[in-house]
């Protein structure tokens, strides 16, 4: 409705300068509709990934033409300070010079091998010298597939079969995770999927977040079952849940006098809020921390590390099976030692989080709005249309709300924003991002906040 108005405005010579000043990007999304079409008779729903296809805000996806530092421009030439970073991993920048100088010269010797490279030690050297919660590293390509084996793993070292997870927690699409909860305070075995047998997802009990009695119900109800109990100790995938600390110090001292597993799933927070992760931020040992992205540059790669004791039972070392014929590829782990030698530059973190405190308290001055909250852990964002102060798990969030994102969303691309499209992800704070950058978004903001009432 509100592109409509500025059309309609904009056959009015009058109402130039106004035009001007609300809609500063031409919107003319001509060719990403046509990609879109064309995209829709070649791939489900014409994406690769759900969410690309915008039904939580709703019109056409913009197609990415190119990236550089913290800036994209789509398929009509528009240009976007970008707060979506490929979802997290790109916390240097798009294209940045360090990243592409190590893939460029690493192409030059081959893209993979199936075999292992040097370059597999040193990255993993690298990791683990810096990361006192593991001891040995196991590379793979994806996140899923990291929280996929690290579940394995927990199943094969303790011999129980039942995990653990929370709503609001997302840990990729592999099967057993695929569960969603029902009334209770918990719920077995519902999948969340087509094609997930139930008799697959029996085995996951799905609970709320920030719920101690519901944990202790769960591990009472299958003495001496519990293989492990997972969780992102910053739930970032349905808005940012933070949780107190002391949650999660209930959940790794129930776990010590169970006999179970606990599960960090730190693929959004590993290296994004510290090079420790969550577990640094919170000084907690959890049994198996996995990874994603960020320690490939953005290239497709995951990790999951432990103990030696726990790894030891990874084949070929051990009994639990888990292969991957890109695992460790070459180019992925020259951008990873790439990008994660600056993430150990000093005060890289803090630089990072005093940016986002300075974004997030630019907007808090310009909101007229006073049920819109801003949520911060570090880097991470997250914008909540909300009433309350606090919010720590799925059921608080007002799937109503929403509507108010998807109007704010459509204003901040119209001003050269681009966050991710949906209310319920959120947004990044890189270091290419300038306060020049910070100060044209919260500009943006005023405006399309503005026009939102």
């Amino acid at each position: 409705m509100y592109l409509t108005s500025c059309l309609y405005v904009k056959m009015h010579a009058t109402y130039k300068t106004i035009i001007s000043y609300f809609c500063p990007i031409s919107m003319q999304i001509s060719n990403s509709e046509k990609l879109f079409e064309k995209a829709k008779q070649l791939f489900p729903g014409g994406v690769n990934s759900p969410v690309r296809a915008f039904k939580s805000v709703g019109g056409t996806p913009l197609f990415i033409k190119k990236g550089k530092g913290a800036h994209i421009w789509d398929a009509d030439g528009n240009e976007f300070v970008d707060f979506c970073c490929s979802w997290g991993p790109l916390i240097l920048g798009h294209a940045n010079a360090k990243v592409l100088s190590a893939v460029n010269e690493t192409m030059q010797n081959g893209t993979s091998f199936g075999a292992p490279t040097e370059l597999e030690n040193q990255l993993a050297e690298l990791i683990l010298q810096n990361n006192r919660f593991i001891q040995k590293i196991r590379f793979v390509s994806s996140g899923t597939e990291a929280v996929m084996s690290a579940i394995r793993l927990a199943r094969g070292f303790s011999k129980k079969n039942k995990i653990i997870k929370f709503e609001g927690c997302y840990h990729g699409h592999s099967d057993a995770l695929l569960v969603k909860a029902g009334s209770g305070l918990v719920t077995f075995g519902n999948s969340s999927s087509a094609g997930v047998p139930e008799s697959i997802v029996a085995e996951t009990i799905s609970i709320p977040l920030n719920n101690k009695e519901a944990v202790i119900q769960a591990f009472a109800q299958n003495k001496n079952n519990v293989a492990c109990v997972i969780i992102e100790p910053i739930p970032a995938n349905n808005g940012l849940l933070l949780q107190d600390q002391s949650f999660l110090e209930f959940l790794r001292d129930l776990c010590n006098k169970e006999g179970s597993l606990l599960i960090f799933d730190e693929v959004i927070s590993g290296f994004r809020v510290g090079f420790t992760g969550a577990a640094g931020l919170y000084n907690i040992q959890p049994d198996i921390c996995t990874y994603g992205k960020i320690i490939g540059g953005g290239f497709p790669v995951g990790a999951y590390g432990a103990s030696k004791e726990i790894m030891a039972c990874v084949s070929p070392e051990g009994a639990v099976y888990q292969a991957g014929t890109l695992s460790g590829n070459p180019v992925a782990m020259a951008a990873g030692i790439a990008q994660l030698s600056e993430c150990l530059k000093p005060d890289f973190y803090q630089t990072l989080a005093k940016k986002t405190t300075y974004l997030l308290d630019g907007i808090r001055a310009v909101n007229p709005l006073p049920f819109m909250k801003l949520f911060q852990m570090g880097s991470i964002f997250w914008i909540a249309f909300t009433e309350k102060d606090k919010i720590q798990s799925a059921e608080d969030i007002d799937a109503d709300s929403m509507k108010y994102y998807r109007g704010l969303y459509h204003r901040l691309l119209e001003n050269g924003v681009y966050l991710g499209p949906s209310g319920y992800e959120v947004g990044f704070v890189g270091e290419a991002h300038t306060y020049e950058d910070l100060d044209k978004t919260i500009q943006a903001f005023k405006i399309s906040l503005t026009s939102l009432v």
